[in-house]
C-alpha cells in the first residue's frame, strides 16, 4: 500500500524520482515569459497575413496539436473556420468574439471551443491588436458563410509556415527542431 505524500515525512517528498524515466520519451520542453516577453513585437511572429502572425510554441505532430500566440493587428473578420477537435483559448491581449455567439473573449480571459463548432472569429473595431495563446486540436477547416471549404491549417501546416519563416531569418534547422514534438 503507498503512503499518501501527506502521511509522508518531510524529508522523504524532497527526493527526486530514482527509477528511469519512460524510453524514447520527448524532452520536456520550457519556454520563459511567454506572458510578457513572448508577446514582444519581434522577427519570431511567423506571419500569416500582413495582419496575422503567430508565434508557436510548440508544434506536436506526433499528436496532432499546436500551442500559439495568435497576434491580430487589425479589426473585422479574422476568419471563418471548423474545427476537427478541441480549442483551448486565453486572451493575453485585447478582446474578439465569434458572430455566432453572445459572448466575448476578453484580456484575461478562458474560452474553450468544442471540437466540430464553425464560426467567425470577429476583432472589435477599437481593437488595435489582440494577442492570444490557442492550444489547437487537430485542424480547421476554413470555410465560406454556407460552409463550403476554402482550405485548412494544421500542426503540418504550421510547421511548413515556421520552416519558410525561420529559414527566411536564416535561423538554424535545431531551432524550430527544439520546439517539434
Amino acid at each position: 500500500m503507498a503512503i499518501p505524500a501527506s502521511a509522508a515525512k518531510p524529508d522523504e517528498q524532497a527526493v527526486a524520482y530514482q527509477r528511469p524515466q519512460v524510453p524514447f520519451m520527448s524532452k520536456d520542453l520550457v519556454h520563459g515569459g511567454v506572458m510578457t516577453d513572448w508577446i514582444e513585437d519581434d522577427d519570431m511572429w511567423v506571419p500569416a497575413t500582413d495582419t496575422v502572425s503567430f508565434k508557436p510554441l510548440i508544434l506536436n505532430a506526433s499528436q496532432g496539436y499546436y500551442v500559439n500566440l495568435l497576434r491580430v493587428r487589425r479589426s473585422g473578420v479574422i476568419s471563418r473556420h471548423r474545427h476537427s477537435g478541441a480549442v483551448h483559448a486565453m486572451v493575453l491581449k485585447g478582446r474578439w468574439y465569434y458572430l455566432e455567439h453572445d459572448w466575448v473573449a476578453e484580456q484575461g480571459g478562458y474560452a474553450f471551443e468544442p471540437a466540430g463548432e464553425t464560426h467567425t472569429l470577429f476583432v472589435p473595431e477599437d481593437v488595435p491588436e489582440m494577442i492570444t495563446w490557442f492550444h489547437v486540436t487537430g485542424g480547421y477547416t476554413y470555410v465560406d458563410p454556407q460552409g463550403v471549404a476554402q482550405g485548412y491549417e494544421d500542426v503540418f501546416t504550421k510547421i511548413e509556415a515556421t520552416c519558410r519563416h525561420y529559414a527566411s531569418l536564416g535561423l538554424p534547422d535545431d531551432h524550430i527542431e527544439s520546439i517539434i514534438r
